[in-house]
Order: C-alpha cells, then sequence, then structure tokens
C-alpha cells in the first residue's frame, strides 16, 4: 500500500513538520511506501496565510494588537472552521465578528468581515487544487493527517474532500490537536467524533508504534481511536528509532531543522498538558541525539538545529560535552527550565562550547506568588541568575510569559512588568500568551470549576471546536489587555518579539551591541557556517578567561 503523510499550513514555520517526518521513517523501516507532504511549503497557501493576517492588523489599532500572531491565530483558527461549516451568510458574518471582538476586543465592519472570507475561501480554493494534484499523483491507499493548533479547519477539509472524491481511500488523523483542544473524553472531542464520519481512525500518542501496529494487524482494526492503552501503555525506545525523513520537502525554505530528544515533561506546571498528555517522562541517550544531530547535518547540509522538546535539562550538559568531544559545527536552540544548573556560568559557558545558540525559557510571571501558584518551582532569584548567567556566555535567551493566569492580580503583574525592566539587558526576545484554559487535559483542569463556553451554543455547528473560558479573575479583557501591556512596555524598553527577517537582523544587532561574548548573527551562520563556528570559539574562551579573572562579565 501507498501511504500519504501531510501537514496543512496555518501560519510560517521556522522548521519542516516534524511529525510526519518521524513517522515516514518508522514506516519505511518497517516496509512502507510513503510520501510525505508539506502544505506548510506551499508558497500559494503561506502567501494566503500572510494576506489574512495583514488584513486582520489593519482592523486592530495597535495599542490592541499585542502578540499579534498568537491571538490572531485563534481568530484565524476559528475562522478556517467557521467557513467550511458555515450555510447563512449572515450568522457567518456576525459569528467573525464577534470571533475578533472576543479576542482583540475591537468591532469590525461587515464589509471588512468579507473581506476576510475572501481570504480564507481563496485559501480553500488552492488547498482543494493542492490536494487533488497529491491524491493525483501520489495514489495513496491512506491519508494520513497531523493536526496540530491551527489547522484543524484546514485538515477537515481535507479528510470530507478525499472521501468525497475517493472514498477508497482511508484517512487516518492524529498529532497535539489531541493533547489540548480535542482531549479525549471533553465535549469538543466528542462533537468532533459525532460530525467527522470521514475520518476513519484516530491515533493518540505514540504515533510509530500504534500506527505499525494497526497497520499489520496485531492491534483490532475495528476499532476508530487508538491510544497507548492499545499497546499496554508502552513506552518507546527512542533510541530505536530512525532519524526524521525530510527527504521529500524542499529545505530551502526553512532556515532550521527540527529534532527531538524526548518526550513529556518531569514537571508539572497548572497550566500545562505535556505530563497528562505523555504520561511519563522518555528521553533518548546523549550520545544517539549527537549521532542523530551529526547525521542530519550530514544529510541536509543545515548547521543549526530545533530541538522540540518540552525540555532539555536532563541532557543538556551531556549533549554538550558529546559535541564538544567530536568537534562537531552544530548549533542548537532548546526549550530548557530554570535550575541551578542555568544559574551557573560553569555550565552556560559549557554548554555554549557544545553549540547551544538559543534558549527558550518559560519564566510566565515576575511574581513569586504566582510562580508559587503555578507551581513552577523556581524563585525569582533563579530567573535572575539564570538569564544573567545564559546571556552572558552570549547564548540567546528568548523568555515566555503568561498573561492572566487564574489568580493572578494586577500587583503579580505590575512585578512581571518590573522584573522585564530589570533584566531587560539579558533578555533576547520576549512572547507573551494569553491564559488558555482546556475543558480538560491541562495538570489543573480539574481544580478550575466554573468554566463556560465563549461563544454562544448556538454557533457550535460551525465553529465544531468550542473555546472555553474560566468564570474568575482575571476577566478575559483584562488578560489581554495585560498581554498588550507587556507588548508595550517591551517596546519602550527595546526588547524585540522578531518575526520578520528584518526583525531578526535588527534583534541581533542588538545582542551584539549588550553582549560581547554574543552568538554571531543567525543570518550570518546561515550565510557562513564555518564563520560562525570561529567566532563562536572565540567568544566562549573570552568568556571562560573573564570568569577566571574576576567574574565581572557575569555580574556575580
Amino acid at each position: 500500500m501507498k501511504i500519504l503523510l501531510m501537514t496543512l499550513p496555518y501560519l510560517i514555520p521556522l522548521i519542516p513538520p516534524m511529525g510526519i517526518s518521524c513517522l515516514k521513517s518508522n514506516l519505511q523501516k518497517n516496509g512502507f511506501r510513503v510520501k510525505a507532504v508539506d502544505g506548510m511549503a506551499e508558497i500559494k497557501l503561506r502567501e494566503l496565510c500572510y494576506r489574512y493576517f495583514e488584513r486582520l492588523e489593519e482592523d486592530i489599532p495597535v495599542e490592541k494588537r499585542g502578540y499579534l500572531y498568537n491571538v490572531g491565530l485563534d481568530v484565524l483558527s476559528n475562522h478556517f472552521m467557521a467557513h467550511i461549516n458555515h450555510t447563512d451568510e449572515n450568522k457567518y458574518i456576525e459569528l467573525v465578528k464577534l470571533v475578533v471582538y472576543r479576542n482583540f476586543f475591537v468591532e469590525i465592519e461587515n464589509h471588512r468581515v468579507r473581506e476576510l472570507n475572501t481570504v480564507i475561501a481563496d485559501f480553500y480554493t488552492e488547498l482543494e487544487h493542492f490536494l487533488a494534484r497529491c491524491i493525483s499523483e501520489e495514489k495513496p491507499s491512506i491519508l494520513g493527517l497531523s493536526v496540530i493548533r491551527g489547522n484543524l479547519g484546514p485538515s477537515l477539509f481535507a479528510a470530507k474532500k478525499v472521501k468525497e472524491q475517493w472514498p477508497e481511500i482511508e484517512c487516518l488523523m492524529g498529532g497535539a490537536i489531541f493533547s489540548q483542544d480535542l482531549f479525549p473524553g471533553t465535549p469538543n472531542f466528542d462533537s468532533f467524533l459525532d460530525r467527522t464520519p470521514y475520518i476513519d481512525k484516530i491515533f493518540i500518542g505514540e504515533g510509530e508504534k500504534l500506527l505499525v501496529d494497526y497497520l499489520y494487524g496485531r492491534i483490532p482494526g475495528d476499532k476508530r481511536i487508538y491510544s497507548p492503552g492499545d499497546i499496554d501503555n508502552q513506552l518507546l525506545d527512542l533510541n530505536s528509532l530512525d532519524v526524521p525523513d525530510f527527504s521529500d520537502f524542499d529545505l530551502s525554505a526553512y532556515p532550521l531543522l527540527p529534532a527531538f530528544t524526548s518526550r513529556g515533561c518531569v514537571y508539572k506546571c497548572s497550566f500545562c498538558a505535556e505530563t497528562l498528555f505523555w504520561k511519563r517522562y522518555n528521553r533518548k541517550n546523549p550520545q544517539r541525539v549527537a549521532d542523530e544531530l551529526t547525521l542530519l547535518s550530514r544529510r541536509y547540509g543545515k548547521k543549526v538545529f530545533v530541538l522540540t522538546d518540552c525540555l532539555i535539562n536532563p541532557l543538556v550538559t551531556e549533549l554538550s560535552n558529546e559535541l564538544i568531544a567530536r568537534e562537531k559545527k552544530i548549533y542548537w536552540d532548546v526549550t530548557i527550565k530554570v535550575d541551578k544548573h542555568t544559574c551557573d556560568p560553569q555550565y552556560t559557558v559549557l554548554w555554549r562550547q557544545g553549540g547551544l545558540y538559543r534558549v527558550r525559557l518559560g519564566i510566565e510571571s515576575g511574581s513569586q506568588n504566582l510562580l508559587n501558584i503555578i507551581d513552577k518551582k523556581i524563585s525569582l532569584e533563579q530567573i535572575k541568575a539564570s538569564l544573567i548567567s545564559l546571556a552572558s556566555a552570549g547564548i540567546k535567551t528568548t523568555t515566555y510569559w503568561i498573561a492572566g493566569h487564574p489568580g493572578e492580580t494586577e500587583t503579580d503583574f505590575r512585578q512581571t512588568l518590573d522584573l522585564i525592566e530589570e533584566l531587560q539587558d539579558y533578555i533576547y526576545e520576549v512572547e507573551c500568551n494569553p491564559f488558555r484554559f482546556f475543558y480538560s487535559g491541562q495538570v489543573n483542569a480539574g481544580t478550575w470549576n466554573d468554566k463556560r463556553r465563549l461563544y454562544p451554543e448556538d454557533d457550535t455547528d460551525m465553529l465544531l471546536n468550542q473555546t472555553w473560558v474560566l468564570n474568575e479573575e482575571p476577566s478575559r479583557e483584562v488578560i489581554y489587555e495585560r498581554v498588550c501591556l507587556i507588548k508595550e512596555h517591551c517596546k519602550k524598553l527595546g526588547i524585540p518579539n522578531p518575526y520578520s527577517v528584518g526583525e531578526i537582523r535588527e534583534a541581533d544587532e542588538r545582542w551584539q551591541r549588550l553582549q560581547k561574548n554574543a552568538v554571531p548573527p543567525f543570518l550570518e551562520l546561515e550565510r557562513d557556517p564555518g564563520r560562525g563556528d570561529k567566532e563562536i570559539r572565540t567568544a566562549v574562551l573570552s568568556a571562560e578567561n573573564d570568569r577566571a579573572d574576576d567574574d565581572v562579565d557575569f555580574n556575580f
């Protein structure tokens, strides 16, 4: 049989799709013919995504835009869904107006909604052409769709079209969407099952083993939903998996390659779904990761990677030592948690030597009270020490914050603004998200009981995937005001949130001015990896010498 794996677009990513690349390599290893299709790289679909946000931005006053793409993705996701399900044009227009209002708190005119509707309609027309080309060229027996936040609407559209035109093709679905919006057992999940008879099978978690076992008949074929319980909750041996296969993709469309070292998390932050979705933390050994990065770099000619794990802490030091010993010119961008090692320049300099280029830290809040509520298990002193230690080693520090977590007071929020200002020279980038509540799946979801639908129940037929919010302080409007205030505060301080090439260049120039040991600019690494590597080593040696002399460079 021929299997076609597909990820459909929603935004413009920096990396090719990871999920279907892992599935492809594992399926091929088990004897199947597989083609992976990256809808996110399709230029016409990309342009239409850009056009949607450009049109949306025109209607949002600057002071209410906040982090436009983060918040706007909720608007786009709901608009995608409403378009494929609406039967009444007037109700459709009113719903889109409501979606925009309840995310940006701005009223938009009917004619502006029609302009957005036109972009969405053009997107689906182009998507239908794209889908028809893929099916005609590949002639698959099975279509597998990897679904994430943002592309649920396009994925359902694709599955339905395939079933209408090629009913013999079996449609399968999996992906991160089932860890949040469509967490099993929620009203959204139940509605999804009822409304999508054209989705034949759903795979939740450990897709590599579940899918192979299903195709070989090792698990019952008469079920619709497959989860780790169908394989006795076995943990995959991640070291045994082949490296992701990106050979079907046009990698010139991407500046970075993804890889991963683990699944799950050892912490239980209140808002997070990672722990409940994966149940247990599972990781590769550092030697295996170093082997994979080396192989991927050689195979695809890329030097800079994003490790897509929830956190890298258990492996970061051993992986750095592995890459140093191998003298590999590889750079990596990771999510890391504040801990005792991130506070210590001896470790951060070592990681820098190993090629650590950027870290993404979930800071969440500048209030110790709120950090305790979230159960972050970190202190403000550790946050400050970590940012100083990492930045002084030259590593870019992207910081993530949450506005409006349940229990956040005005005092808590002001303390967040104060902490950002205090640490502004050690922060490469600030990314802030409004608190998002999911009906189930978050660690603390069961304790947040006073919940309601954000949109009228009458609109459920159009949205299918309902948004749930909490009836407690801070209110939704206050939450989004706080997001905008953080954005404005960072703008005054000169802390960027770069998306475009020009913005990345400006952010890197700022980092070079602030940190004498700054990693080379990203665009420079792309053009001349060898030169960047030489500079990175020189900078690290400089940092080591400074620390040995007087520790001034690290402000300890």
